[in-house]
């Protein structure tokens, strides 16, 4: 059930990481407030997928993370929070050194990382290249 669960949490994140790469052209605006939503959105799943990764490797007996220097303790919303914690210090940042990955969680936190700085770029990418002008602007 938990492996059942790693893996539709894995396929949610890539296929919020694929609709960067789909050929989806932006019509009129370079920067938009879709555009905004759109990243934000992509964030948000990969923060929460990765932080569900962690709980999820927790539940099933694989003690990935540890906090200041101790297992991870209290009762599942606790344990959750620190998860999501832990996820979005990793995405956004280098993290602050409080919660250190262990093992298996090595690797996870240094693939969401990876993704966290190439997103923007990988963003303004299709954002420059997918841009198509206003019919008014061609005209001129």
């Amino acid at each position: 059930m938990v492996y059942g669960l790693m893996l539709c949490v894995i396929l949610c994140i890539a296929m919020s990481i694929r609709t960067l790469f789909m050929p989806a052209k932006l019509r009129y605006k370079l920067f938009s407030f879709e555009n905004f939503l759109f990243l934000a959105f992509t964030y948000s799943i990969i923060m929460m997928g990765f932080g569900l990764l962690y709980m999820l490797c927790e539940v099933k007996g694989m003690p990935i993370i540890t906090e200041h220097n101790a297992p991870l303790e209290g009762n599942f919303p606790s344990k959750f929070g620190t998860c999501l914690y832990l996820s979005a210090m990793t995405l956004f940042s280098v993290g602050f050194g409080d919660i250190i990955p262990h093992g298996f969680g090595r690797f996870l936190v240094v693939l969401e990382a990876l993704l966290g700085y190439t997103l923007p770029a990988a963003f303004v990418v299709k954002s420059m290249f997918g841009y198509e002008e206003s019919p008014v602007s061609k005209k001129q």
